[in-house]
């Protein structure tokens, strides 16, 4: 590697100055809103979300049965430029009829349509979901994937239409806390790290006109790009702590 290449290169990582903002503020959901799918904005459903022990909790304790109430917890404010740290960790065992594919599998959403404008039984938000998924006993299952709710990105200047894509990253088992973060650059790139490696990068995210809910939000056929958006955390039926959620805003 040049030297002006390991220079540019140490451009894009924040340094020990930046000042990263916390968006959880480890005692309560304030500045939080949940939606459920079958339910109305801001309606916690069976207090799935809670915070317990410093950290925001998906718990499945006062379920029955699943039922698909996938769940979404949506920060307040959208945005466009930034980089976003994560710690999780799965814990405890799946909701009762919980699909096969989401046992251990969550994630967080990037560039997500306004909470206000979903639909009441919609599923998902409109977004780009950087999907973190739990190892099973044997196999591989890598996790800060991506998949892309009514939306599609840009690989090696080729359009991508596949729903979902797994990373470069190794597999993690049992209750590990996981440290992921994105680097998110509006509607140009965005890059996906796990335990500080880069695991994926893509660009364009952009509106799906083929998706029944990607279509409903386009305004004008010539501008699909997504430049900026909300954030959210996903409740898909296993239980999941998040013990930290920061921004570190970037320039231009």
């Amino acid at each position: 590697m040049t030297t002006r290449l390991a220079a540019a290169l140490l451009l894009l990582l924040p340094s020990a100055q930046d000042e990263w903002t916390p968006l959880f503020n480890g005692k309560d959901l304030d500045g939080w809103t949940p939606k459920f799918a079958g339910h109305p904005l801001g309606e916690n459903v069976l207090d799935t979300f809670r915070v317990e022990g410093g950290a925001i909790r998906v718990s499945y304790d006062k379920y029955e049965k699943f039922g698909n109430k996938f769940g979404h917890l949506f920060y307040k404010e959208p945005f466009s430029r930034y980089r976003i740290r994560i710690e999780y960790r799965f814990v405890g065992e799946q909701s009762p009829g919980g699909p096969g594919w989401a046992f251990r599998n969550s994630g967080v959403m990037l560039h997500c349509q306004d909470p206000a404008t979903m639909e009441k039984d919609q599923p998902f938000p409109v977004s780009i979901e950087a999907q973190f998924l739990g190892g099973k006993e044997t196999g591989e299952r890598p996790t800060a994937n991506l998949c892309t709710p009514g939306t599609n990105v840009v690989i090696d200047e080729k359009l991508v239409t596949t729903h979902c894509l797994n990373s470069k990253s190794k597999t993690v088992r049992g209750d590990a806390w996981v440290t992921f973060e994105a680097e998110v650059r509006g509607s140009d790139t965005i890059r996906h790290f796990v335990d500080g490696e880069l695991v994926f990068s893509y660009g364009k995210p952009q509106l799906d006109p083929k998706d029944a809910y990607g279509k409903k939000l386009i305004q004008d056929e010539a501008k699909l790009l997504i430049d900026k958006g909300w954030i959210s955390l996903q409740a898909e039926s296993h239980p999941i702590e998040f013990r930290k959620v920061e921004v570190l805003k970037l320039k231009d």
